[in-house]
């Protein structure tokens, strides 16, 4: 076998969990071979360089060998040699650290954890306005007459 359909290339080789996102990635732009958007049906060949936008970072990938099926997770360095540079992986820990301070809007609803970690971020004693002496107020009738 010299070339191979890209779509069924990404799904063999673990890039993608099912070949129809696969397809569908092709479709929506997000896999590139020199610059160049591709269809599912593209065929590629031993050598050619692939890049995947998965949000937030771009994976890149030489195709080191074809295959007629999906393989094991230990088989996949066989076939394809991983090119990634490392600050598109700084990017991806970014995010992973950034957590719920990044949500995007729609995202749903703060999990538990999250929650406890906006509560404690907002200290109860600061938003507490019960705490108001009438004994001891903070503005005077004298402050009042000195502003005039």
């Amino acid at each position: 076998m010299t070339e191979m359909r890209i779509d069924k290339w990404l799904w063999a080789t673990r890039v993608f969990k099912t070949r129809s996102l696969a397809t569908d990635q092709c479709k929506l732009g997000r896999v590139t071979i020199k610059g160049m958007n591709v269809k599912p049906s593209h065929n590629i060949k031993v050598g050619d360089v692939i890049e995947v936008r998965k949000p937030p970072i771009t994976f890149t990938f030489e195709v080191v060998g074809l295959l007629n099926n999906r393989v094991g997770a230990k088989l996949v360095p066989n076939y394809l040699k991983n090119l990634t540079p490392d600050d598109q992986y700084k990017i991806l820990e970014m995010v992973r650290i950034g957590g719920f301070v990044r949500r995007q809007k729609g995202m749903g609803r703060p999990t538990k954890k999250e929650g406890r970690e906006m509560a404690a971020f907002a200290d109860e004693a600061f938003l507490d306005f019960d705490d108001f002496d009438d004994e001891n107020p903070l503005w005077t009738e004298e402050d009042e007459a000195a502003l005039g």
